[in-house]
């Protein structure tokens, strides 16, 4: 059993971020982390792997620096890593993203690819289902269970008041999210391993890909501008009776604020 998952290296929850004077870029402080959604994906490769055995690959995007969160994934028992690192892939939309993805994995032996639902960076939720469209795969999105039996897969998946469940045939792509299961702790022999380890690089050209089928220059979605969410007025207490209080907050609502 061949398991592939994609992991992506996204800002720590307590980075510092702001917006350029121009409102064309984001400025991020160097403190980042591994996708939770992906920790729940790569929990699950794992635990396939010590049922089924076979090996589990991590492959994520991203500069230099991301061989951190490949290195977390060896930690917590991926068998192999890859980076897809180069200038021309940098700053891609999800579907310039998705495709280089599926590139390098059509040169890899999968039965399964796994990875989180959504990026918490972005929250876009849209690589995984472009993978498995560029792939010609079927795929499942937010499972909560997941399990593997001749060839095919049978997953849980949360819905609006209960559960549906879907069969499908492998090899496929399937999204985790919370309540899949609970990602392990790497062990010290585990970081020790991931420390040591040798991740190699791949490049456009190692895919056979040019800069403009890649990275900004081969994204859908053109970035205009970033912007501050608009900042809400202070929040005003009314005293009084409960209907003087009523009345007096009509009264804001419709010649005050304008919006009734």
């Amino acid at each position: 059993m061949n398991i592939i998952v994609l992991i992506k290296q996204i800002p720590d929850s307590e980075a510092l971020v702001t917006i350029s004077e121009d409102g064309a870029m984001l400025n991020i402080e160097q403190k980042f982390a591994m996708n939770l959604f992906d920790e729940y994906a790569l929990e699950e490769a794992l635990r396939i792997k010590e049922k089924h055995r076979g090996k589990v690959k991590a492959i994520t995007l991203g500069s230099g620096k991301a061989v951190e969160a490949l290195r977390t994934g060896i930690a917590m028992g991926a068998d192999e890593a890859m980076l897809l690192e180069d200038e021309v892939f940098l700053d891609g939309d999800g579907y310039a993203t998705a495709f280089v993805l599926s590139k390098a994995i059509a040169k890899e032996p999968f039965d399964i690819i796994l990875c989180g639902r959504q990026a918490i960076d972005d929250d876009r939720g849209e690589v995984g289902q472009m993978v498995a469209q560029l792939l010609g795969l079927p795929h499942v999105g937010s499972i909560v269970k997941l399990d593997i039996a001749d060839g095919a897969a049978v997953a849980e998946v949360a819905v609006e008041s209960g559960k549906e469940v879907v069969k499908v045939q492998l090899p496929a792509v399937f999204t985790a999210q919370k309540g899949l299961n609970e990602p392990r702790v790497p062990l010290i022999v585990g970081v020790m391993k991931a420390m040591k380890a040798q991740i190699p690089r791949v490049t456009a050209a190692d895919l056979g890909l040019t800069a403009v089928q890649t990275g900004k220059q081969g994204s859908k979605v053109k970035v205009v501008k970033y912007s501050l969410p608009k900042k809400t007025s202070a929040v005003q207490f009314l005293s009084g009776e409960p209907r003087e209080a009523a009345i007096e907050a009509v009264r804001i609502l419709m010649d005050v604020e304008r919006v009734i």
